[in-house]
């Protein structure tokens, strides 16, 4: 890429997250401290949490619980006729970073818990590479119950559930989110996306900095040098995003 694509490209980034912003009702931004001069995988500032709009410190754990009575046993779409357990999420209320997921696979539906199949041992070792455990983070996906055949989530499924993930998130109040593949970064973005392109590259979601990045199953079907580093980059700005803030 030229430096005049690239150019190009950092000022349709900028335009994008700036429509973004005042989408959401941002009319200003603070000027942001820069990182750390040899901080991996840094992008244009985005705007901070707004703290008056979601619930924060003790409030966290008090908000999921309420999440999790609303959502019920639920039966808002499709998904329920064949599910064994709704999958709701779990990790910290007070994580400092969300991975937001596709849908429960088999194992997840027969656990309840999200990422536990051999997606899930890798995601675990991708936390773990970066200084967390799954304790120290929140892990949920876009759909609460397992599609069939794990086929990606249809669009009314997804609307079905999306209240609920954004109160989690809000809930929550993390520093970053991190989507893992095309479905979850669709969904949280608002666009369709390539996730080629679009992975290691800094969005936000509602004023929260948000990094796409690939799934673990992806990276099982493609366990390259190439996919691998470019999840480790990705996982390492985030943490120095996360340390910075």
């Amino acid at each position: 890429m030229s430096v005049s694509e690239k150019g190009r490209r950092l000022v349709r980034e900028i335009r994008e997250s700036l429509i973004e912003l005042e989408a959401n009702g941002v009319d200003r931004v603070p000027r942001a401290a820069p990182p750390a001069p040899n901080a991996p995988g840094f992008r244009p500032a985005v705007a901070p949490l707004d703290a008056s709009r979601i619930p924060r410190g003790g409030d966290s754990e008090r908000a999921l619980r309420a999440v999790v009575k609303e959502l019920g046993d639920c039966t808002r779409c499709r998904l329920h006729e064949g599910r064994r357990n709704i999958v709701f999420g779990e990790g910290s209320p007070e994580a400092p970073v969300v991975f937001v997921g596709e849908g429960p696979g088999e194992q997840e539906d027969r656990s309840g818990r999200p990422f536990v199949g051999r997606a899930g041992e890798l995601l675990t070792k991708m936390i773990e590479a970066v200084g967390w455990t799954r304790e120290d983070v929140y892990i949920c996906n876009i759909v609460k119950c397992r599609p069939p055949k794990n086929r990606d989530p249809q669009l009314d499924e997804v609307a079905s559930c999306s209240p609920f993930l954004e109160k989690q998130i809000r809930a929550i109040a993390p520093r970053v989110i991190v989507t893992l593949g095309k479905p979850a970064a669709q969904k949280m973005l608002g666009r369709p996306v390539a996730i080629t392109r679009a992975r290691g590259t800094w969005e936000v979601w509602h004023g929260i900095p948000l990094m796409p990045t690939y799934h673990p199953a992806y990276l099982l079907r493609n366990y390259t040098k190439e996919t691998r580093q470019a999840v480790w980059d990705d996982l390492r700005a985030v943490r120095a995003r996360v340390d910075g803030a």
